[in-house]
């Protein structure tokens, strides 16, 4: 069973992924009307993600499977939220 939780995760992780590089490829370079709100979903899975993680460690008092990635990305999701904040109040 763990087996099968495992692959699943890579799975789902894999198109999370392609999704991100697809959404960058073509919606935000082509500049499309829905490339900030795919950006600001990006944002907000990633400070989930980064909030999530760290908290269900602490809840465990061990290490728990995404933490490490979770805690990376999690400036990232920070720095383009200031970004497309920034560019939002640029525009209006």
């Amino acid at each position: 069973m763990g087996s099968n939780r495992q692959v699943g995760f890579a799975v789902i992780n894999m198109f999370v992924v392609l999704f991100g590089i697809w959404c960058y490829a073509w919606p935000v370079r082509r500049e499309w009307s829905v490339a900030a709100p795919l950006m600001w979903g990006w944002v907000l899975v990633e400070l989930s993600n980064g909030i999530v993680h760290p908290a269900w460690s602490l809840a465990q008092r061990s290490y728990t499977p995404g933490v490490v990635t979770s805690v990376l990305f999690l400036p990232v999701a920070c720095l383009l939220g200031w970004q497309l904040s920034r560019r939002t109040q640029g525009a209006a």
